[in-house]
């Protein structure tokens, strides 16, 4: 059964990591909106939104930067799940370090162990969330969507090298599980934000508006109903793509 087939009446399921705010945030509450039953985990405990929120599935505290947290986080979903299929999957936990006196993490300055923390949650965390769910997204005919950025397309002013490889490695990664997910009828798709107003912007990041041609920063819930689109029936023949939502800052 493909979603487009899907009765209307049967439960849809995504599981979203890095649900507590910004773009999380906003696509839980878009999925939501649907009527779908939302699973989700993050760093911090149940945010309230969830817990009011009448389609939320569960929540599990957990920290995606350490490898068996993940695997603790597959098997808690999982449980919650049963044998159901599962729709869709949204890889949007990352990281970004940040210097406490607002200089730009490079490859000259940067720890290097912090380069192996980034990469584990913004990169191996995808992947290993990914296989995990596998069997579950092929009964369900689902997606994944991983969040990248406009930083792994181009030298950016704030974000730091190690989120900027990471994202561009998360790119390359999309392209690679669509190729392998698609025997199992499984579409895999990246959403590449540019500015969008959440707390992971730096304080100058108005400086940069003017390098964006709509003249705005984004809005989450803009980002949000790009997820959906990409984990609808409307997107069915959409995989191995990647979608900016920047306002076309990347054409600069």
């Amino acid at each position: 059964m493909t979603q487009a087939d899907q009765e209307p009446g049967d439960p849809r399921t995504v599981v979203l990591t890095g649900a507590s705010r910004g773009i999380g945030h906003a696509t839980v509450k878009r999925f939501s909106d649907e009527g779908w039953q939302v699973i989700t985990c993050s760093r911090d405990e149940v945010p309230d939104a969830c817990q009011r929120d009448p389609n939320w599935a569960g929540h599990v505290t957990v920290d995606l930067a350490r490898s068996d947290e993940q695997d603790r986080f597959i098997a808690e979903a999982l449980e919650l799940m049963g044998d159901a299929p599962l729709q869709a999957l949204v890889n949007n936990a990352g990281v970004s370090p940040k210097t406490p006196y607002k200089e730009r993490l490079g490859c000259l300055n940067g720890d290097i162990d912090a380069w192996r923390d980034v990469f584990e949650l913004n990169l191996f965390a995808p992947l290993r969330l990914s296989r995990g769910f596998a069997a579950a997204l092929h009964r369900g005919r689902g997606t994944v969507v991983n969040i990248t950025s406009v930083a792994g397309h181009a030298i950016h002013p704030f974000a730091g090298s190690a989120y900027s490889v990471s994202k561009a490695a998360l790119s390359a990664l999309t392209r690679e599980m669509a190729a392998e997910f698609g025997a199992l009828g499984v579409r895999v798709n990246a959403i590449a934000p540019g500015e969008i107003a959440t707390d992971m912007l730096s304080p100058e990041t108005d400086a940069l508006i003017p390098r964006i041609p709509l003249g705005r920063l984004g809005d989450p819930e803009e980002v949000a109903n790009v997820i959906y689109f990409l984990c609808s029936a409307q997107s069915g023949y959409v995989s191995g793509t990647e979608i900016f939502v920047t306002g076309a800052q990347h054409i600069y």
